[in-house]
């Protein structure tokens, strides 16, 4: 693996990635995973996907099992593999390169699928009730809280926007931001005011989470005061949904390098960055949905952009 040159190096483990693995190693070419955790990314944390087309357990399936014949596909295409942390890149020459704690891995196209991991709530006991309550994907996780109370830490535009998302679902909603108001436009600004579901608890945090097996406390501190507030569900419900929007965090290792747009990759839809050879997919780059499918594809059409460009070369 020192000192070979791959046809493609995908950086990131996750659907985005082992899709385009899966496309590339089916279409013949020399193809090197690199991850630094486990496979799925940010999927590997979800304990209930229903909305994946076509798969296995319509009632309901983990992150880990959803992946799962991602990597044995990867595995039967021959896909490489190795496990390391990337901290710096070099996309300057026509074979392009990652710098890991293991080592040095080049490649004569890049696929960048390292994703977007949301930044956390950073309140006592919110690992605990991840995917028992908590979570940070409206899109993936609203109909679990169907007729119930639902919580949305953040003030921007995003959490504004998968707040408004969220009260089709809930009985209630409550925006949870420590800011004095919300960083809004006027218009949005507007829908969050007139929706009759949707109330704002501004100069708030949330300091602690609680209850059993299931979220169904929630104590929130004003950071003027210092005075607590505990939220309780309702016990016919015993549980209900806290949501966090306070940002995403993606690598700093392709900024001034990569074109890029809030912290996002930019590229067009054929995945193309503004490095010619080097390509994005899945929730690392500019895109409308961040879904495992939406993943997949991308690094699909990634993959076999990979394979017109290395014909190019030749």
């Amino acid at each position: 693996m020192e000192g070979k040159i791959y046809d493609v190096m995908i950086l990131g483990g996750g659907p985005a990635g082992l899709a385009a693995g899966l496309y590339a190693g089916r279409a013949g070419l020399s193809v090197l995973i690199i991850e630094k955790g486990i496979d799925g990314g940010q999927i590997a944390l979800t304990h209930g996907i229903e909305n994946y087309p076509g798969q296995s357990k319509t009632e309901g399936m983990s992150g880990l099992e959803l992946v799962a014949p991602m990597t044995e596909q990867c595995r039967r295409f021959g896909c490489e593999r190795v496990s390391d942390t990337i901290s710096a890149c070099d996309f300057g020459g026509p074979v392009k390169k990652f710098i890991g704690a293991r080592g040095e891995y080049q490649a004569r196209s890049v696929i960048v699928c390292t994703g977007a991991m949301t930044r956390s709530i950073g309140c006592h006991n919110e690992a605990k009730y991840v995917g028992r309550g908590v979570s940070y994907c409206a899109v993936c996780d609203a109909n679990f809280f169907r007729g119930l109370d639902i919580y949305v830490v953040g003030g921007n535009a995003i959490a504004a926007e998968e707040a408004i998302y969220l009260a089709d679902f809930a009985r209630k909603l409550t925006m949870l931001h420590k800011g004095g108001a919300l960083a809004l436009t006027p218009a949005m600004k507007k829908q969050i005011e007139d929706n009759p579901k949707i109330s704002v608890l501004c100069d708030t945090e949330v300091a602690d989470l609680g209850g059993g097996d299931l979220l169904s406390e929630i104590t929130v501190r004003n950071v003027k005061t210092g005075e607590l507030t505990t939220f309780k569900a309702d016990e016919a419900d015993g549980v209900f949904g806290l949501f966090g929007f306070t940002g995403k965090k993606t690598t700093a290792m392709f900024d001034g390098v990569l074109e890029m747009r809030d912290g996002y990759i930019v590229t067009n839809e054929r995945m193309e960055t503004n490095i010619p050879g080097v390509y994005a997919a899945g929730d690392v780059r500019v895109t409308p949905l961040r879904q495992v499918v939406t993943a997949c594809a991308d690094g699909a059409v990634a993959a076999m952009q990979c394979g017109k460009y290395l014909k190019g070369l030749k």
